[in-house]
């Protein structure tokens, strides 16, 4: 009797599924960071963070930077360079409007990357994506808003979004499963080096209470290193607009911490905004019948099909 050899999870259905574990990750540092950054500037705590998570990657595969080519790691710095001055934007920014609307704007990543993609990678982005991208949209606005106005912190915190995209672009172009760990290790060296220079002119201060250092910590290694490693691997298996619509799940799992951890109320906010960010990722990740659940599946560009930004 012939036996039929069981079906290996799909590449992108692993990546997907990393991601949410990721944005997990990012989502349970919002109620456990809410009275650190009273008491430690945000430039100082990222540059720490950032540089502690780079020391711990490169501890554990002290040769993962090494192998990596010269382009790989120049194109490595630049990533590092988008993100880190994406978190320096966005916390200026959030210094003059509500965390509501910095969390709404911040969001708009997920119309960007789109956007990126078509201009620079000449993807072609899928009826369904375009779809699940509004409905992230429409979730991270009912999360979110309670009023809205432009001004100068909309604005920076807009350029923070941006930056983001760029971010996600570009790991979606150049990320490889190989060379995962050395591109992660780059990038948060290169992010603490960009908070370093923002930090420097008050002095950089360190956090002087045993709990903020476990918090630190705790955000240096889970929701930094394992994080961006996991990230870059993600996507080295993903397109850019799928894996931002998977992202636009950290809000959620934000306010479901904050629920369970902080005694935040369960309003209604947050379950229709939340039902609406997991229906556009259900959209975005589940294959239609009869079509395969391969990387771009027949709607979007896979890995395989990038186009290359030169660096």
């Amino acid at each position: 009797m012939t036996t039929v050899p069981a079906r290996r999870a799909s590449p992108a259905l692993a990546a997907a599924l990393g991601l949410v574990l990721v944005t997990a990750s990012w989502g349970s540092t919002f109620p456990l960071l809410k009275d650190v950054n009273e008491r430690v500037p945000v430039p100082d705590f990222l540059a720490v963070r950032f540089a502690v998570a780079a020391v711990v990657l490169h501890l554990l595969a002290p040769r993962a930077v090494a192998r990596m080519a010269p382009e790989v790691r120049r194109r490595a710095v630049w990533l590092g360079l988008a993100y880190g001055a994406a978190q320096l934007v966005q916390t200026v920014g959030l210094q003059h409007t509500s965390a509501s609307v910095s969390g709404f704007v911040t969001g708009m990543y997920v119309v960007l990357t789109p956007v990126l993609s078509a201009l620079l990678l000449r993807q072609r982005v899928a009826p369904r994506v375009r779809l699940a991208v509004a409905l992230a949209t429409l979730g991270l606005a009912v999360l979110s808003l309670q009023g809205f106005a432009v001004g100068p912190g909309e604005l920076l915190t807009l350029l923070g979004a941006l930056l983001y995209a760029v971010h996600i672009v570009g790991l979606g172009a150049w990320a490889t499963a190989r060379d995962a760990w050395g591109l992660a290790v780059v990038q948060m060296a290169v992010v603490s080096a960009v908070c370093t220079v923002a930090a420097v002119p008050g002095g950089i201060a360190v956090p002087d209470r045993t709990g903020d250092w476990v918090a630190l910590l705790y955000v240096a290694l889970v929701a930094g290193a394992f994080a961006l490693v996991v990230q870059t691997w993600a996507q080295a298996h993903l397109p850019p607009t799928r894996a931002a619509v998977v992202m636009t799940l950290e809000p959620v799992w934000a306010a479901g911490f904050a629920v369970a951890f902080a005694g935040e109320v369960l309003g209604w906010r947050t379950l229709v905004g939340g039902l609406l960010v997991l229906a556009a990722m259900y959209l975005c990740e589940v294959p239609r019948r009869g079509r395969p659940a391969g990387p771009g599946g027949a709607d979007d560009a896979g890995p395989a099909a990038r186009s290359t930004i030169s660096a």
